[in-house]
């Protein structure tokens, strides 16, 4: 899948630098990216986005220096400089893209403003679909963020054709630094979807038996709403079990295979128990997944470990545990030690995370109005002022 991202706002910026980064390590040239922010220092921090491809937008408003965490102000700067990062995208090459991707943290002030504007734009001028990847605050951060998030989720949900939700408060780590925490919630953003949007290309590991290409990917995706993904990695590969070479290779292959049959170390039930796992442990949101329209199953590893029966069995029990009954799948192969599932659940009904975010937003809007009434200054005495 062909991705063009668009990283608007610190976190995304952040997060565009990392899949390019990735990208350029694997040699897959599958995606390609932009990064856009209303502040100048954000964009000196990237490494792998080209300084022609880093767009620093609202100079006339916020003079270089960011919105302050004022995502209306980071909406109207976006409207107002719409043309240049269209332009921008156009000029970096779209006739071969499959979808774009916005990526943006909903807390802040530029990418929460600005993601909304930019996905209405891009679906009224191109036919590929526009997705976003939104990186929900944790409500420690303030009740501000919640609030920020609320709203400009609300918006994005309707200007996407699909939005996929990270939330940090369910991947936090106890005793972990500031800078830690970020590049390990980066990290773990760039793995899931590295491995979701890298699926259908043709790599050195050859083609998959049953291939995932973007057209499933994006069928899956078409309900729109929010979505959650889940990842899981199996135990380090033995050498043993990857595939001999040599003279023989035929004996020492059957043997491995009674070994397998006797010691009870099925491939289709390892990519079923890797299946579940990832889709009962630890999702991008935490949700109800029973409550999901459709889901989508990607096996990524050494093709001799890709179990056709397992594949068919795990798309099986996702099929029963979901609301819907549209549940596509597949193996991507590639050249590794490990094996890794991937499971989408597309249009979900019920998130929790998301009814508390609401709720907060709700009182947070309230308690602004009231403090509003109740403000009252020390000069309010009825001293006459110079002049009006």
């Amino acid at each position: 899948m062909r991705v063009f991202f668009i990283g608007f706002g610190q976190a995304g910026g952040k997060i565009v630098d990392m899949f390019l980064e990735q990208d350029k390590r694997m040699q897959t040239q599958s995606f390609r990216g932009i990064a856009v922010n209303t502040a100048r220092t954000d964009l000196m921090g990237l490494k792998n986005i080209d300084l022609k491809d880093r767009l620093l937008i609202g100079q006339t408003v916020v003079k270089g220096h960011g919105v302050g965490t004022d995502n209306v102000t980071g909406a109207r700067v976006a409207a107002d400089e719409i043309d240049s990062i269209i332009n921008a995208i156009d000029s970096r090459g779209t006739h071969d893209v499959d979808a774009f991707v916005i990526v943006a943290g909903l807390g802040g002030g530029t990418g929460s403003g600005g993601s909304p504007v930019l996905a209405r734009h891009l679906k009224r001028i191109y036919r590929e679909p526009v997705y976003a990847i939104g990186i929900l605050p944790a409500p420690e951060e303030g009740r501000l963020y919640s609030y920020n998030a609320a709203r400009s989720l609300s918006t994005l949900v309707n200007e996407a054709d699909n939005t996929f939700i990270f939330d940090n408060s369910a991947w936090k780590n106890e005793g972990e630094s500031v800078k830690d925490a970020y590049n390990r919630l980066n990290d773990e953003i760039v793995r899931r979807f590295g491995v979701l949007f890298r699926a259908g290309e043709v790599g050195r590991a050859g083609v998959g038996e049953m291939v995932v290409d973007s057209s499933e990917i994006i069928n899956t995706l078409r309900g729109g709403g929010i979505s959650s993904v889940g990842y899981a990695i199996s135990e380090r590969i033995s050498p043993r079990t990857k595939q001999s070479q040599g003279l023989l290779s035929g004996l020492i292959r059957k043997k491995e295979k009674t070994e397998e049959v006797l010691t009870g170390e099925d491939k289709s039930a390892k990519i079923i128990a890797l299946v579940r796992r990832a889709m009962l442990g630890r999702l991008t949101l935490p949700c109800d997944y029973s409550t999901a329209e459709r889901a989508l199953v990607l096996l990524a590893g050494p093709p001799e470990e890709m179990d056709r029966k397992g594949v068919e069995k795990s798309k099986s029990w996702v099929e029963e545990n979901i609301a819907g009954v549209e549940v596509r799948g597949g193996d991507y192969p590639v050249q590794s030690d490990y094996v890794a599932a991937v499971v989408v659940l597309a249009t979900i009904g019920n998130a929790p995370r998301i009814t508390e975010l609401l709720e907060i937003a709700k009182a947070t809007k309230e308690d602004v109005l009231k403090s509003k009434e109740k403000r009252s200054s020390m000069f309010d005495d009825g001293i006459e002022p110079l002049f009006e």
